[in-house]
């Protein structure tokens, strides 16, 4: 006979009731089940440039698949270093201040360990990632949720000031940022940079999609800023890039004194980046021209009118992003009380997939919003279009 407890200390922990599987992972999986189109989840299943396939095979090939040091192996760290000061002429020395991460997120991951305590509070801009806010509340920290304003998405630099406690510690900028895809602009990083610098936070700066900006928008490194590069800790990484979100390469640069804490952290959950991946890494960085980079905004800003066509064909309103690859799409018109219902009700009448806007958002809000992913290679894109124009 099983052994049966009146009462058990075999629970789970305070925080597993809070944790559940993403909207946008929920919508992948049932997509998958269909047989649809996803333009849930931010895949970029566009092609893998030619010189970083052939670096990852020859280096699986050549037996790089070994652990590499905790913190990443030199040459990708240096390339780092270089781009950093090519792009931003900022100055980090490869040996202390860069770190090769399992993915953006495991940076992200990584830097909350080390600099934050359980019950700080951090400023995050609402629409916001998911996995920004729930990294935060797995490591019991609190995330402060400061709406941005419509339907631009522009900085409310009271409601930013209002939100700032004794117990906060740090400001998390998402720029370009996913969902909404906008950029920050100078004026408003720099009153971003002053609430840092009068307060003494740490700012921590998601820059995943650095090259997907459009329409001849810059996007600025918030560590470029007088003052902020000590107290910035910039995330980024190569799935957008290069389109390999499944081979998990990322990094962080930060000032010398928060690295190596940040790098234990990351040692202790990930043990390092993929070898083979961080090698072919490096050789994108060293051998793609700049024209790349160029041509990666210039193919994006196509597809992006393509989707905003077909929204607009299927009754759904949206604005064109300055950045990232994602579209909010207002979908009010659509069967269903909650966005998730909409979204489902879209994927069983048409075949595409798109995340439920309030999965971006506090509780009751983005409910009539649904985000479409347009990083797609271009037929597939195409596809998704002619159903959504069908509706």
């Amino acid at each position: 006979m099983p052994h049966t407890f009146a009462s058990s200390r075999l629970t789970l922990s305070d925080l597993a009731p809070d944790t559940f599987q993403s909207e946008i992972r929920a919508m992948t999986t049932e997509c998958d089940r269909m047989g649809g189109i996803n333009l849930a989840q931010g895949v970029c299943d566009t092609p893998v440039p030619a010189v970083i396939e052939a670096a990852a095979i020859q280096a699986i090939r050549d037996g790089q698949n070994i652990y590499t040091r905790c913190d990443g192996i030199t040459r990708l760290r240096e390339a780092i270093a270089v781009k950093q000061l090519r792009d931003y002429g900022l100055r980090y020395d490869p040996e202390r201040e860069v770190m090769v991460a399992s993915g953006a997120t495991a940076g992200y991951h990584a830097a909350a360990m080390a600099l934050l305590n359980p019950g700080d509070e951090v400023l995050i801009f609402e629409p916001f990632y998911g996995y920004h806010v729930n990294t935060l509340k797995s490591l019991r920290v609190k995330p402060v949720i400061v709406a941005l304003a419509e339907p631009d998405w522009q900085l409310d630099v009271d409601a930013m000031r209002a939100a700032v406690t004794p117990r906060t510690r740090a400001i998390l900028l998402n720029t370009p940022a996913n969902p909404s895809g906008k950029i920050f602009s100078l004026p408003e990083l720099e009153q971003v940079a002053a609430v840092c610098q009068e307060h003494d936070l740490f700012l921590i700066t998601d820059e995943i999609y650095e090259y997907f900006v459009y329409d001849g928008a810059q996007h600025i490194c918030p560590a470029t800023l007088p003052g902020m590069r000590e107290r910035t800790i910039v995330i980024s990484g190569f799935s957008k890039t290069f389109s390999i979100t499944g081979w998990r390469v990322g990094y962080a640069v930060a000032d010398a004194r928060w690295m190596p804490a940040m790098a234990h952290f990351h040692d202790l959950t990930y043990v390092c980046s993929p070898a083979p991946f961080q090698l072919a890494a490096a050789a994108g960085l060293e051998q793609l021209p700049p024209s790349f980079y160029t041509q990666v905004a210039a193919d994006h800003q196509a597809k992006r009118g393509h989707l905003l066509a077909a929204l607009e064909a299927a009754g759904m309103e949206a604005s064109a992003p300055p950045g990232a690859y994602y579209i909010l799409a207002r979908a009010a018109h659509l069967p269903g009380k909650t966005a998730a219902q909409r979204a489902r009700h879209l994927l069983a009448q048409t075949g595409v997939a798109a995340v439920a806007g309030s999965a971006f958002f506090r509780p009751g809000r983005g409910e009539e919003l649904l985000r479409f992913c347009f990083a797609k290679q271009d037929e597939e894109l195409e596809k998704a279009c002619e159903r959504l124009r069908s509706l």
